[in-house]
This record gives structure tokens, sequence and C-alpha cells, in this order.
């Protein structure tokens, strides 16, 4: 039998697993956006590359993903963009 304690973290730690699924998904899709937008030279890249780093501020601020990890992608990604037009 689990106690009460050890029930309940394991609830919350399903609902956090679920949540942070959901974060990283729309990053993933937004990432995939920009790569393509980029690719392709669209003007719209610069309001998605916008867009993508507010979002990864916001995961990296709950704790979604390490802050570390949000400043490379974000700079990657940043790198990326200042190559489109050349």
């Amino acid at each position: 039998m689990i106690n009460k304690s050890a029930a309940k973290r394991n609830r919350n730690s399903k609902k956090a697993q679920l949540r942070n699924r959901a974060r990283n998904s729309a990053l993933k899709t937004i990432e995939k956006r920009l790569r393509g937008a980029i690719a392709t030279a669209d003007a719209s890249a610069e309001t998605i590359l916008r867009e993508y780093c507010s979002k990864l501020d916001t995961v990296a601020k709950t704790g979604t993903i390490h802050r570390n990890k949000v400043a490379n992608k974000k700079s990657q990604l940043t790198k990326l963009f200042n190559t489109m037009g050349k």
C-alpha cells in the first residue's frame, strides 16, 4: 500500500508530465515552422522567431527546460535567421 503523500506526489507528477509534454510539443511545432520559414526565406520568419523566443522564455521560467538550453536554442536559431538572406 502506498502512503498518502506518495500517492499525492504521484498524481502531481502525472499532471506536471502532461503539462511539460504539451509545452515541449508546442515548442517543437513552432521550431519546425520557423525552420521552414527560414528555408524558404519567408518574410514571416522574424515574427515566428520572436514568438519562439518568447515561448522559450516562458518555458524556462516554469522550469520545463533548463535556462542554458533555452539560451543555446535562441542563439542557434537567431544565427540561422541572420544567415537567411545570404
